[in-house]
């Protein structure tokens, strides 16, 4: 299967421009990796005891393993914003799956998350763009106690997956894998939507109706019901192979949402630097999966408001890169 003569010319030029910076940010990465230890075996008898001293005594025995790795767990969780709300919930099932799978989890940071579905036409929407360098700012911070030996990132929309995966890149030794939320369910039709907004624009209905008709649309737990910023994040992100194939469009409160997100902390531990295959997000994330985005196809038969995820065939693992996109290219089962 032949590869895109433009996606090739693509892929080519930014290999081409970024090599010398590639390879320096490489040796970076070599220099930080410490393949096959724990990182917090970097850090004093003294500094890990204060890493670890509020931790239960049953994960403070693993912690004081020189073999165990520890994930990091950075989150952009509030209870204001439908597409965070239902992360409140995700520290605590990846905890309990790390150890199932021979790991500890640490709680290693928040970061900010705005919504501009909120803040447009108001002065909040001017700090925007700003918030991804905090949120990039603040997930470096989270990860700068060298406790940590693979990362999950949980967060959507379209500054806080950029800001994290800047400040995940910054760490780029260590392994990553980003969690989202998914979308809520269905609210009413857009037609239905757009027509009381018309009504109101003509004074036939009031705030109150109008309020209401905008709750029934953004209703419950959830990026927004149409194919928005949070939404083609969610997509891209999985396309890049940093979420787990399908993972992208799965509601949240289901029993599926819960067991991908448990299966995501397995899988941080699998590509541990002490797991079965070291995969640091530095080296995954190169040229090819970086550009694969820019060819993402949308299928014109399906409405924008119907969310569709695309790879290549076969479906990636979340360890390994996605690498390009070939001609032959199918929806995903929820198209």
């Amino acid at each position: 299967m032949a590869l895109h003569p433009v996606l090739h010319a693509v892929t080519q030029r930014i290999i081409d421009r970024s090599r010398e910076r590639r390879a320096a940010y490489l040796d970076h990465l070599q220099a930080a990796a410490q393949q096959g230890k724990v990182e917090r075996a970097q850090l004093s008898c003294t500094n890990q005891a204060h890493a670890f001293a509020a931790m239960p005594d049953n994960i403070k025995i693993h912690l004081k393993e020189a073999h165990r790795p520890n994930l990091a767990i950075v989150s952009a969780y509030n209870d204001m914003l439908s597409a965070h709300q239902p992360l409140e919930a995700y520290p605590a099932w990846i905890k309990e799956e790390a150890l199932k799978a021979g790991a500890t989890a640490q709680f290693a940071g928040g970061v900010p998350a705005m919504c501009d579905g909120v803040t447009q036409g108001q002065p909040g929407m001017e700090l925007s763009l700003f918030s991804r360098d905090v949120i990039a700012m603040s997930t470096a911070v989270a990860l700068s106690h060298q406790m940590f030996d693979a990362s999950l990132y949980l967060g959507v929309c379209d500054k806080i997956v950029p800001g994290l995966m800047i400040g995940a890149l910054t760490f780029g030794h260590l392994p990553a894998v980003f969690v989202p939320a998914g979308p809520m369910t269905t609210g009413i039709a857009n037609d239905d939507k757009a027509k009381v907004r018309q009504l109101f624009a003509e004074g036939k209905v009031g705030r109150d109706q109008l309020l209401e008709s905008e709750c029934q649309s953004y209703h419950g737990p959830g990026t927004c019901t149409f194919y928005g910023t949070a939404n083609s994040n969610q997509m891209m992100m999985e396309i890049m192979g940093l979420h787990l194939p399908g993972t992208a469009f799965v509601n949240p409160g289901t029993p599926l949402r819960e067991a991908l997100t448990r299966a995501a902390a397995r899988q941080a531990a699998h590509i541990a630097a002490q797991g079965e295959n070291f995969t640091p997000v530095g080296r995954m994330i190169d040229e090819n999966p970086s550009s694969t985005p820019l060819s993402a196809c949308w299928p014109p038969a399906v409405p924008p408001t119907t969310p569709c995820t695309w790879w290549p065939l076969p479906a990636p693992p979340a360890s390994t890169s996605t690498g390009t996109i070939l001609t032959n290219c199918r929806p995903s089962s929820r198209c």
